[in-house]
């Protein structure tokens, strides 16, 4: 289903993302609705097509 480059693709993608985050959470004074929004919406952007691509079986 999925190979050991798609694996290494996706982890390292997902790892960017994780330190985008916690960059984010730390430049920020306190934490509030816009930052928590920012960082749910960003991980819909990101991981949704990635699943679609690389985890979704095709019929």
């Amino acid at each position: 289903m999925i190979d050991n480059g798609k694996k290494i693709r996706f982890g390292f993608i997902a790892l960017l993302w994780l330190v985008l985050c916690y960059l984010l959470v730390t430049r920020v004074e306190r934490i509030t609705f816009m930052t928590v929004f920012t960082i749910v919406a960003s991980g819909i952007i990101v991981f949704v097509p990635l699943y679609k691509k690389y985890m979704r079986k095709d019929d």
